[in-house]
């Protein structure tokens, strides 16, 4: 199986703190256990480390590159992907829907994969399935 992951997952599953980390936890090993495919895109390695830093503080940042980035291949966002994403972006109108979800939903789609680990709405709003979620 192929899984995209998200900020919003990889943020639980690093702090102790966030009401999903004990679902993301469980749903990572048994992700894990699968031996799923495991992807992302550089716009949310970027987006993590930004909010890990500011939240949980550098040593979060290494845990993030060290136990977690080893098993998740990422995807460079294209110049073509980025403005579709700019695109839907500006075309949605909604203040709470970020570029870097518009650019996850593009590779998604560009990739034929319909599992997403993500705690964020948008990504069952767009019609991906979020297995794991408690």
């Amino acid at each position: 199986m192929t899984t995209f992951v998200d900020t919003s997952a990889l943020l639980a599953l690093l702090d102790a703190g966030d009401d999903n980390h004990a679902a993301a936890v469980t749903a990572w090993q048994g992700l894990a256990a699968q031996s799923a495919r495991l992807f992302t895109t550089n716009y949310v390695v970027v987006e993590t480390t930004a909010v890990a830093q500011h939240r949980l503080g550098v040593d979060a940042v290494r845990a993030l590159v060290r136990d977690v980035m080893p098993l998740l291949d990422v995807v460079f966002v294209d110049e073509t992907t980025h403005a579709a994403a700019m695109a839907a972006l500006l075309a949605s109108g909604r203040r709470h829907l970020s570029l870097v979800d518009c650019a996850s939903f593009g590779v998604m789609r560009a990739a034929h994969v319909v599992t997403a680990f993500s705690y964020d709405r948008h990504f069952h709003e767009q019609g991906f399935e979020l297995p794991g979620r408690e």
